[in-house]
């Protein structure tokens, strides 16, 4: 459905993506992660053609974004982080505009208005005015918007940012929603939610690809320790000296005691983590001390991303780092 091929987009002298490359598979929800500054709009926009390409290519359905304009913009529908809306419009008033702009005309624009606020739930104030509406509202209009044309790939950037807990619950539905019947990509910095709707994900640092995978399969391939979580009558210096004489084990850390009982955080990068479970047990055992607890600790993708992105190739010191981001929002909010 798209291919990114070598994309790379360069502010002067600051590269803000970097000789990136993926493709999307139609019908799925894709994620978007990224730290500040790391090139997540820049790429978006490009991906819709709203920002031109220093190098590289973007091919939707085969037509290319920049060469065959007309027939890729048709098949994308896209809602900026800062959805364009007229405030002094009402939703069906700014909803027939843009549905008119993308050539809709007479009973298809009718038949598409009625689905587009029954999809996104915003019936009850089609005809109060944007301006009184609250964020959550405005959000669904502009995924509205995004929707006119039915087309084939949907693309929301930060669709979630500021809105309240339940208004991030109901937008997270409706992006399953679509999901069913769309190729979905959204960035988001909640990083539960990504992991939540997403079928695969996406990672970028410094505007190049690090990761692209299922999250689970994410867990597994890149996080390089297994941690056990393990309670023991054992003593602290009782405690340290059996974990010294255990093959395998990294690190451990010692984070209180419960109850007469040691909480410990053992790590190791060495075999699966039942393995480290069947010699912690034998080991305590070996010295009479029981192990009152003993917990395997399951990755979340949060740690996947900052396992990624905490060390960022081509080390910026602070200020050049804050200047780098400064300028990639500057220019992608033009």
């Amino acid at each position: 459905m798209i291919t990114v091929t070598n994309l790379t987009k360069c502010y002067g002298d600051f590269t803000a993506v970097d000789d990136l490359s993926f493709e999307i598979q139609e019908g799925r929800v894709y994620g978007f992660l990224g730290p500040n500054g790391a090139g997540k709009s820049t790429t978006m926009n490009i991906m819709t053609g709203c920002l031109s390409t220093t190098a590289g290519q973007v091919k939707i359905d085969g037509y290319d974004i920049f060469e065959e304009a007309d027939q890729t913009k048709n098949l994308i529908g896209y809602l900026p982080e800062f959805p364009p809306l007229y405030m002094n419009e009402t939703p069906l008033e700014y909803l027939k505009f843009v549905g008119a702009a993308k050539e809709l005309k007479n009973k298809e624009l009718e038949d598409q208005l009625q689905e587009v606020v029954s999809r996104t739930k915003i019936g009850d104030v089609k005809n109060k005015l944007i301006s009184k509406l609250s964020k959550g509202y405005r959000q669904r209009v502009g995924i509205a918007q995004a929707l006119l044309g039915n087309p084939k790939v949907i693309i929301l950037d930060e669709p979630t940012v500021g809105l309240d807990p339940i208004q991030i619950i109901e937008i997270r539905d409706l992006i399953k929603q679509l999901g069913q019947t769309h190729t979905v990509i959204f960035s988001s910095h909640i990083l539960s939610e990504v992991q939540a709707i997403c079928e695969k994900v996406l990672i970028i640092a410094k505007g190049r690809l690090v990761a692209f995978d299922e999250p689970e399969r994410l867990k597994k391939l890149l996080l390089t320790s297994n941690s056990v979580s393990v309670v023991t009558e054992a003593s602290s210096a009782e405690a340290e000296e059996v974990l010294k004489g255990i093959e395998g084990i990294d690190s451990w850390e010692i984070q209180g005691a419960e109850e007469e009982a040691l909480r410990i955080l053992v790590k190791s990068s060495h075999g699966i983590p039942t393995d480290i479970c069947r010699k912690l047990f034998f080991a305590f055992s070996g010295r009479e001390k029981a192990i009152l607890e003993m917990t395997t600790q399951k990755a979340s993708l949060e740690d996947i991303f900052i396992e990624l992105t905490e060390e960022e190739p081509a080390a910026m010191n602070e200020d050049e780092r804050e200047s780098a981001q400064k300028r990639e929002s500057e220019v992608d909010n033009l």
